[in-house]
């Protein structure tokens, strides 16, 4: 019963993290991956760099993105940080 009584806090602590620090990310890593998924030719995205730009096309893991007139990039899905006009 003594060993119990030493371990409590740390499984307290350890639920707190999970709850404040871990699930938030897991939700919110979940909400992007949906967010890139769902993504389609026309739509206009901001990458992690801050550019700004139009999904020409979808790749399994890459888009083509419209940068300026007839100025196209190749960029890894993990690029995109939202779309544009969302809610940061």
């Amino acid at each position: 019963m003594e060993m119990f009584g030493q371990l409590l806090p740390f499984v307290f602590l350890i639920a707190i993290m999970y709850f404040i620090i871990i699930r938030p990310q897991q939700q919110q890593a979940k909400k992007h991956k949906e967010m890139v998924s769902s993504l389609a030719k026309g739509d206009k995205i901001v990458t992690t760099g801050g550019l700004i730009g139009e999904v020409k096309k979808v790749e399994e893991e890459f888009f083509t993105v419209e940068v300026a007139d007839k100025v196209t990039v190749k960029l890894t899905k993990d690029a995109v940080a939202r779309k544009y006009g969302d809610e940061a």
